[in-house]
């Protein structure tokens, strides 16, 4: 029989069907519409889930072909629907915050717990093992190195009356005269072994200057210390301890806020991070002018009594039971800057919620790096968190007038102008208003004293030199960060200080009225008087001044200054003081800032010689005894071979008699004789003929105890030795504007009492003992004077 379809049917019978069976038929669609709409949904669910993030993951991260979108579960519901095109699109937000869009790898951030510094000291053996105390100290007017001794002396009391421990006399050192690398990157090497060694523990006596200082130098070594990563966190944890003591003057500087003891606070801080918070003793503080003994004597009774427990082998202690742990001074700051962000932050609406966001379990971390997709980055950098960035510091003055190096420098003559420059009438300016001889740039060069002007640009040196006649008052630094004066307000400051003290010498006894109206036309600018001219970043504009007058230039470097030197325009005579003729002398006599000295001196000797074709250049050698003349006359050979200057000052050295010379070792018996000087010259004069190089001795001045070696291709013609400068002739080659060179200037043959072997005291004025009598001067062995 032959099947019928549904649709096949007559219209009646369908019409009789759905009357019949409506109901089944209409309960059977309702079925399956519910049944689509179910399975729609499940499907749609199971698409959600495979973009919602974890429950235990704070975030994660989907990529598209273009850009890295962040759905964090903070910011964002669970709610997002796949558009056709593959893009995400927000239909809900929890919170108000936009979209961060992160285009860098996912970061982990947690925070490192602070951990329990042992107060023992496992390295010390109370039965054989000693303690080295070593006493610091810097001293600018002496006050602190008699404290620094008398400190020493009452620490060997303490060693002869306590029975049983074990310290051993204490070293007292300068910070002046040691070298930082030595002490306060890693504790001291014992000669022998280093179990059999002594353990060393420090003690740090400072005072607190508002200038730029050696302890400004110091400091800067310490943080680079703390801060180089090549070096241990805390290098000096080798330590048995250490301890510090800072002197003020709380009549000027009430607080510490406002500078009282602040520097020494800054080297309590820094010694608590290199030894690993080793403070065996609360930082002490004492003032000046007030009850300093008694602070003093409380400070060091309790020291002894810290070295009297590790020398029983109590180590550094840990406190009072119930106490809690110390908190050192640097980690107080680390929690008062955490505080000060928190109450910055704390009025966000999501302040709270950011810091309840921290992940700091390891656990915590390791689930959610698993809950990232292995494609993703993870960066796992622990970033310090940092506050707003302060408004940069204005610069401060070098010298300000309420400091002591203002006071200082004033009161040994000098007129401060501006901030950082000075002017200094020189004796041999006396002299000469008197008739009583110029100095040996006269004789050399033909500067008239009287009218030559002593001043620098920068009072701040990189050097400490052992012989510096400046009383170690001047700022030192190694860098530039002061308040710079404009070149104007210098040279019109300097000008008006030296005329005034020109004028002050009007009622002298014995001036020459025809040498004081001619000194009252500056002609010649030495630009040495202290610190270093060179430094100051507008040399190049004073310079040009000074020419658009007519007044030469002298200017004087020492050495650690190449690219300041190879920058340096137009100059009359460019002076380099080459004070030893090796490393370690050099160290030792120039006490230098820099770490590289070395190779900064080695690449100034270059650049001299590339300077040689346009400046006159000159190396002064400063004699020192016992430090820069027994068998160095070879040395110093080598570096004339190097640079090639035109000519070599020798001079002895000057003593000043300060206690700054007697704490650097120099006293008389460093101050070589004329005869030693004259005899290292011909030492050297050999040494460089030996050498083929064409120098020889062209003059002198006894009287300063100096003699000059000159270049003979540039400055012997067939009439003599031409070492005097044509300054005119120099003035109409520099503004000429073409290049020109040392020998276009060069003047009228050098007088012949000023040659060698002739004294180098000019005729005309006479010569006159300390008393004002006169000496009767002749000529005996060649230049060696006899006063009759």
């Amino acid at each position: 029989m032959e099947k019928t379809l549904l649709w096949q049917l007559p219209r009646v019978e369908l019409l009789d069907i759905w009357h019949s069976h409506r109901l089944e038929i209409l309960l059977s669609a309702a079925a399956l519409l519910v049944l689509a709409q179910l399975a729609l949904a499940l499907r749609k669910k199971r698409s959600k889930t495979s973009l919602t993030p974890p429950l235990t993951s704070p975030a994660h991260e989907v990529r598209d072909e273009k850009r890295l979108v962040s759905l964090s579960k903070q910011n964002f519901s669970e709610k997002a629907v796949i558009q056709e095109n593959n893009q995400f699109e927000d239909v809900q937000k929890t919170l108000n915050r936009p979209v961060h869009l992160k285009l860098g790898p996912k970061r982990v951030t947690g925070s490192r717990q602070a951990g329990k510094a042992s107060r023992l000291d496992t390295l010390f053996d109370a039965s054989t093992d000693q303690i080295q105390p070593v006493i610091f100290y810097w001293s600018l007017g002496g006050s602190t190195e008699k404290i620094a001794k008398d400190l020493a002396q009452d620490f060997g009391i303490f060693r002869a009356t306590k029975q049983g421990i074990r310290p051993l006399k204490p070293l007292l050192l300068d910070l002046t005269q040691i070298e930082y690398d030595d002490y306060f990157v890693t504790p001291p090497k014992p000669s022998g072994s280093a179990a059999a060694g002594p353990k060393y523990f420090y003690l740090l006596l400072l005072p607190t200057y508002n200038v730029d200082t050696e302890l400004s130098n110091f400091l800067s070594h310490l943080s680079e210390t703390h801060n180089d990563f090549r070096i241990d966190t805390a290098p000096l944890s080798g330590l048995l301890g250490y301890s510090v003591f800072g002197f003020g003057d709380r009549e000027g500087w009430p607080t510490e806020e406002e500078g009282f003891c602040s520097q020494a606070r800054e080297v309590d801080k820094w010694m608590a991070r290199l030894t690993g918070r080793k403070r065996a003793f609360p930082f002490g503080t004492g003032d000046v002018k007030g009850d300093l003994k008694r602070q003093l004597q409380e400070w060091s009774a309790g020291v002894e009594e810290v070295l009297q427990d590790l020398a029983a082998g109590k180590g550094l202690g840990e406190g009072v039971a119930g106490s809690g742990d110390a908190v050192e001074s640097d980690e107080e700051e680390d929690l008062e800057g955490d505080s000060d962000r928190e109450n910055a932050t704390a009025s966000t609406p999501s302040a709270k919620t950011m810091r309840s966001n921290r992940t700091d379990d390891v656990e915590d971390l390791g689930a959610q790096a698993l809950s990232n997709s292995p494609d993703d980055p993870i960066d796992f950098t622990t970033y310090k968190k940092r506050s707003s960035a302060p408004a940069p510091a204005e610069a401060k003055e070098m010298v300000p007038t309420t400091s002591p190096t203002y006071t200082a420098l004033t009161k040994q003559g000098y007129t401060i102008v501006g901030s950082h420059s000075g002017v200094k009438i020189c004796r041999w300016t006396k002299s000469a208003l008197r008739g009583r001889g110029s100095c040996y740039k006269f004789s050399f060069y033909g500067i008239a004293s009287h009218l030559c002007m002593e001043t620098t640009p920068s009072l701040s040196c990189s050097n400490k030199c052992v012989f510096c006649w400046r009383h170690g008052t001047n700022p030192v630094g190694t860098t530039w960060r002061w308040k710079i004066d404009p070149p104007e307000l210098i040279f019109n400051g300097v000008k008006e200080g030296h005329y005034k003290k020109i004028k002050m010498m009007r009622g002298v006894p014995g001036v020459r009225a025809e040498r004081f109206r001619e000194a009252m036309r500056i002609r010649h600018c030495a630009l040495s008087l202290v610190g270093e001219p060179i430094f100051y970043p507008h040399i190049n504009e004073l310079l040009a001044m000074l020419h658009r007058e007519h007044v030469s230039s002298f200017l004087v470097c020492n050495a650690q200054h190449p690219e300041q030197l190879a920058a340096l325009g137009p100059v009359t005579q460019l002076y380099v003081s080459i004070d030893a003729s090796n490393k370690e002398s050099l160290r030792k006599i120039d006490r230098p800032l820099h770490r590289d000295f070395w190779e900064r001196f080695i690449r100034c000797l270059d650049i001299l010689r590339e300077k040689r074709d346009t400046h006159r250049t000159v190396f002064r050698l400063t004699l020192v005894k016992g430090f820069n003349i027994d068998e160095e006359a070879e040395g110093y050979a080598e570096l004339v071979e190097r640079a090639l200057p035109s000519f070599v000052e020798i001079k002895g050295v000057t003593y000043c008699g300060t206690s700054t010379s007697s704490a650097a070792g120099l006293t008389m018996q460093n101050v070589p004789f004329y005869e030693e000087v004259t005899a290292f010259v011909a030492a050297l004069n050999s040494a460089l003929n030996r050498r083929g190089l064409e120098y020889g001795i062209a003059a002198e001045h006894a009287h300063s105890c100096c003699v000059l070696i000159a270049d003979k291709k540039r400055f012997l013609k067939t009439d003599g030795w031409h070492t005097l400068i044509d300054y005119e002739k120099f003035f109409e080659c520099l503004e000429s504007g073409r290049p020109f060179g040392p020998g276009d200037y060069v003047g009228a043959p050098t007088p012949e009492w000023a040659l060698w072997g002739r004294g180098g005291f000019d005729p005309r004025d006479e010569r006159v003992d300390r008393k004002g009598k006169k000496k009767e001067v002749y000529e005996v062995q060649g230049s060696i004077e006899k006063v009759a």
